[in-house]
């Protein structure tokens, strides 16, 4: 094994969420890594098949903050309108992002193009390094002392197999942002409760008869919802909800059949449907944890958390926790604080905690109710759409948690700098 190399900051998960914490903290004084099991690519040619992320009105600010928002900008379809609707009942909820007195209500992005973007800003930081493909094999949770980092600072030391051989890192604080397969999650044994929801999401990019008119669609459907958001060339990113048995079935159909079968469960609202993408699907869980930190290591994103989308808040929900985290180091590191200790990281937890419970509670709670089909729940569904449609103040605080500016929020979420 090679000599180990210290860190002050190792984040584990080079994806969306891992590369957003890299850029936040990029400017603070500390030595970052970024540990990424496959090689980081960059794909600049425009594909119909590209998918895409949401982002919510406060996402935006955050890239705001970063100043990474003028480079996604020109490539982000605005989300004007919201249209949630249930299939064989009466009762419809729009909000429209002039209500709220803002020009959109949030964006849909191409994964490539955010990848990209991060990619850019992370490559500008010469205390940032990317090591990578490498997996993590092991965190050593014994606490030790290193004259390498700060004779006076605690670390954790990692193993990583990079190439076939193994290094040993360390570092004063580990970040999780490996998704929800997490091995930062496994190695720390911080324990998650999980609700399989026996669904499957399917995942295409499809394009309407109608332009889209910047409007992204709810449709609550007795086999699970359908969400349609607005993206660039006339086209619209799906999330489509099967049952998990008709999984197979519904992957395999041939692009006329999906689009008929599609059509059948959302309606013609749209001017039916006249072309889709490759398909792509992952099972649906509720995944939650009690616990966020352990022995120097923090997890973050959906290491920390998976949401049914059926509101489209688990990127959101992620980028969150991000700018807490960010805000928290750089608080420590103003104090003079050990950003790994637990008094830090317990803020971060308290930070958090409300926010990722409500969401989690929201998302489960929709999915539960407008899956049951007791006529009379069906009836209040139905008559609680309208009311919120009548209602401004009612309206206002849906269109306030869709655009993720709802409760306390950080400075970045609130489009200031650390």
């Amino acid at each position: 094994m090679s000599k180990r190399k210290n860190f002050d900051i190792i984040i584990i998960g080079g994806g969306m969420i891992g590369a957003s914490m890299a850029c936040a903290i990029a400017k603070l004084p500390l030595n970052i890594a970024i540990i990424e099991a496959f090689p980081f690519r960059s794909n600049n040619q425009p594909s119909y098949d590209a998918r895409s992320i949401a982002l919510a009105y406060g996402s935006k600010r955050i890239f705001e903050s970063l100043n990474l928002w003028s480079s996604l900008k020109k490539d982000a379809t605005p989300i004007e309108h919201i249209h949630v609707s249930n299939k064989g009942q009466f009762g419809v909820t729009r909000i429209n992002a002039r209500d709220e007195h803002q020009d959109a209500l949030g964006y849909v992005v191409e994964n490539r193009i955010l990848g990209n973007t991060l990619l850019a800003e992370i490559d500008k930081h010469k205390n940032i390094e990317l090591i990578c493909p490498a997996k993590l094999e092991s965190i050593d949770t014994a606490l030790t002392n290193t004259s390498s980092v700060n004779s006076s600072k605690k670390v954790t030391s990692i193993v990583i197999n990079q190439d076939g051989k193994q290094r040993e890192l360390s570092a004063r604080l580990i970040i999780g942002a490996d998704g929800g397969n997490s091995k930062v999650r496994e190695l720390l044994s911080i324990e998650s409760t999980i609700k399989d929801y026996q669904q499957t999401a399917i995942i295409s990019n499809i394009t309407p008869g109608k332009p889209h008119r910047n409007t992204a669609y709810e449709r609550f459907t007795q086999q699970g919802p359908i969400a349609i958001l607005p993206m660039s060339d006339k086209r619209c990113s799906l999330v489509l909800t099967v049952n998990a048995e008709r999984t197979d079935e519904v992957l395999s159909m041939n692009d006329a059949t999906f689009l008929a079968y599609l059509e059948d469960r959302f309606g013609y609202r749209t001017g039916g449907f006249i072309k889709t993408s490759q398909r792509f699907s992952y099972p649906l869980n509720l995944m939650t944890i009690k616990d966020h930190y352990k022995h120097r290591a923090v997890i973050i994103g959906n290491a920390a958390h998976t949401i049914h989308p059926i509101a489209g808040q688990g990127f959101n929900l992620g980028i969150r926790d991000v700018s807490s985290l960010a805000e928290v180091i750089t608080d420590a590191l103003h104090n003079n604080q050990d950003i790994g200790e637990i008094k830090v990281l317990k803020e971060y937890q308290q930070q958090r905690k409300k926010d990722q419970q409500k969401v989690a509670l929201i998302t489960d709670s929709l999915s539960n109710v407008f899956s049951n089909e007791f006529y009379p729940l069906a009836k209040a569904r139905s008559k609680g759409l309208l009311l919120a449609d009548l209602l401004p103040g009612a309206k206002h605080l849906l269109a306030k948690e869709a655009m993720g500016l709802s409760g306390k929020l950080p400075k970045l979420s609130r489009g200031l700098p650390l």
